[in-house]
């Protein structure tokens, strides 16, 4: 019995929305809410387990508001906080010795638990962990053999698809201070497949690219 690709799409909205409200519904009534705005740089790699294709370096940038809940426990404060971010990134890479560029654009819907630590009144740090949901907006096709032109684009149409959803892991930590602002790094690991290579072999499917990432990042809370 094959599976039904709506009722998987529904069942992960489902899951992203449960997950977001049980990650808030547990916070104690006086625990901080915070809210704020977060950008920065991306720098993915898509790996690909292909002889003739060449994984090459790969940049992008984020932004979007964000939300932060803290519980004090003295020094240490524990909490949770979730972003959206509009999300574009391209990566570069080399088939048959012709580069080729992905280009991806999409939102991200990171939740992740947290512990803050205070240094000193206006100073501390933090180690964040957890789930990462991306929603495909862009092209979910792009021609990634042959050359640019419009009429090899046309023969080798759809031969690459970017994933419609994905579900990554965040692992993450930076600095606080001034008791508004923060400055971190993430790296990023995707759990799925970023996309796939139409009629592949089964074994090729298995070898179907991955994405991960790292990014620096700047938030302002109000």
């Amino acid at each position: 019995m094959g599976i039904n690709p709506k009722k998987t799409n529904n069942m992960k909205k489902f899951l992203t929305t449960f997950a977001i409200l049980a990650a808030f519904a547990v916070m104690p009534a006086n625990a901080q809410i915070e809210f704020g705005v977060k950008g920065g740089l991306s720098y993915p790699n898509m790996k690909f387990n292909y002889d003739n294709i060449v994984n090459k370096s790969g940049s992008g940038w984020f932004v979007g508001p964000t939300l932060k809940a803290t519980l004090p426990i003295g020094l240490i404060g524990i909490g949770a906080d979730i972003a959206a971010f509009y999300d574009q990134r391209h990566t570069k890479t080399e088939v048959n010795g012709i580069e080729q560029k992905i280009k991806q654009k999409s939102i991200l819907i990171p939740l992740n638990a947290r512990v803050n630590i205070s240094i000193f009144k206006t100073l501390g740090a933090y180690v964040a962990t957890g789930p990462q949901f991306g929603f495909n907006l862009g092209d979910k096709d792009y021609n990634i053999f042959g050359n640019n032109s419009d009429e090899a684009k046309d023969n080798v149409k759809n031969t690459f698809q970017l994933k419609k959803s994905q579900f990554s892991w965040n692992i993450g930590l930076g600095i606080m201070f001034l008791k508004h602002f923060e400055v971190g790094a993430t790296y990023n690991l995707s759990i799925g497949k970023t996309g796939e290579i139409k009629n592949m072999t089964k074994e090729e499917i298995e070898d179907a690219p991955k994405q991960k990432s790292w990014a620096i990042s700047a938030a302002y809370y109000f």
